[in-house]
């Protein structure tokens, strides 16, 4: 049924939540790939160099080491995983992959690392809810 779970993690607590029930259901539902998908926000032009350089190789190292964490929080799942990091909108970017990938659910924490946007569900969810090509499983 879900054969291709996307996985769309921010380094937060429920994002973390998430991967484990992405987890349990890639096993429940004998998935063949589990795709992690972390976006960073883009680095502003006005930076110049060599500071630009500076914040996109931080960003890039943040976004390996949430890929890492989740990773090793998911153990060992029967099925391929794979890993995408993008810079851009977080929501924009989860459901481009999701369309190009052609991912059969979306699962990701209802509440990420952003401020105060979104008072029930967070402002990213909110957007890959009301715009994915697949059904969302939010979780809390």
């Amino acid at each position: 049924m879900f054969e291709r779970i996307l996985l769309a993690v921010d380094g937060s607590d429920h994002a973390m939540h998430a991967a484990r029930k992405a987890a349990d259901l890639a096993c429940c539902m004998k998935s063949a790939e589990l795709r992690i998908v972390v976006a960073y926000d883009p680095i502003p032009l006005y930076l110049g160099e060599p500071n630009m350089q500076i914040a996109i190789t931080n960003r890039k190292g943040e976004a390996e080491e949430i890929l890492n964490t989740v990773v090793k929080e998911l153990g060992e799942i029967p099925c391929e995983i794979h890993t995408e990091i993008i810079e851009g909108d977080a929501a924009s970017a989860i459901i481009e992959v999701a369309n190009v990938r052609k991912s059969d659910v979306i699962v990701m924490g209802s509440r990420g690392l952003g401020g105060l946007a979104g008072l029930l569900l967070g402002s990213t969810s909110q957007k890959v809810v009301a715009h994915a090509p697949c059904p969302v499983l939010i979780v809390r």
